[in-house]
């Protein structure tokens, strides 16, 4: 992992501190890590940076492995040192893999991949989704980050497009069913469909109407999250939903709303826009 420096417990480059979170998160201490300098100097104190049973070494880019050399860190390579994993995405896949691999009790662990284990497995290069969290977001805050403490810097159009990114309605592989379990929700609270998608589309200004809605609509949300936050099934449904939940047009379902970055489920994307939108909200705020 490259280390350019740290500033009040964080190390930078970001890329370094979301590996290091998600280690931590993982708690998976299988691997062995090495800092690479960016400078000449070797001489580095981690001390309340890295988690005191992690054991850190520092080495220069010319002792890396020949294959590491001309790589672009975070990288991961095997013994007997002729194959690499590099770059931040593929790197933090695989420390979820062989973390599960190596105690495949952590089940909370796998599901960080996400629903058929693909988040952020399509490269930056083919998948704007995968650019914003793996490049152009932690960029950005470090750009951020950089501005003169006497300024007040402007919001990075980054955190402004991850913003319009979690205003739009969650897609999820089992969309149709949520959606019209959160429509028997809310016709059970008394709050009709047409007022659903009017809260979506912007047009209601009533305040109690809209807490109401929202109490609502989170409960649904927050329950699948967190059934899947502890790795809980839902029972499946003993009975059929009523004739009006089933009937219902697709257009009249409530839209689900984003609990984490890719929706409903906490994942890799979140692990690695935590440390980035932490440091970003401590300078900003």
């Amino acid at each position: 992992m490259d280390f350019s420096h740290q500033v009040e417990g964080c190390i930078f480059p970001l890329h370094t501190s979301v590996t290091l979170f998600l280690l931590s998160y993982c708690d998976c201490k299988i691997f062995k890590l090495c800092l690479v300098p960016t400078g000449e100097s070797t001489d580095i104190s981690l001390k309340n940076v890295v988690p005191q049973d992690v054991e850190v070494q520092i080495i220069s880019r010319q002792e890396l492995p020949p294959i590491v050399q001309n790589c672009c860190l975070p990288a991961i390579v095997e013994k007997p040192d002729n194959f690499c994993r590099a770059g931040l995405a593929v790197v933090l896949r695989h420390i979820i893999q062989k973390s599960y691999e190596a105690d495949p009790s952590k089940k909370e662990i796998l599901e960080l991949l996400g629903f058929k284990k693909t988040c952020l497995k399509a490269c930056a290069e083919v998948s704007q989704w995968t650019r914003l969290c793996e490049l152009t977001i932690p960029l950005a805050i470090e750009n951020f980050l950089r501005e003169s403490s006497d300024q007040h810097p402007a919001i990075p159009a980054e955190i402004l497009q991850l913003e319009k990114k979690l205003s739009e309605p969650v897609r999820v592989h089992n969309d149709d069913k949520l959606r019209r379990q959160k429509l028997k929700q809310q016709k059970a609270a008394g709050v009709g469909p047409s007022l659903a998608k009017e809260k979506a589309m912007g047009r209601v200004h009533r305040q109690e109407t809209s807490q109401e809605l929202d109490s609502t609509s989170e409960n649904l949300e927050l329950k699948v999250a967190f059934s899947k936050l502890t790795v809980q099934e839902e029972p499946a449904a003993t009975n059929r939903e009523p004739p009006h939940i089933r009937k219902a047009k697709a257009s009249d379902l409530p839209p689900l709303e984003h609990v984490f970055a890719e929706g409903l489920y906490f994942t890799l994307a979140d692990i690695v826009l935590l440390p980035c939108i932490h440091h970003f909200l401590v300078r900003f705020i």
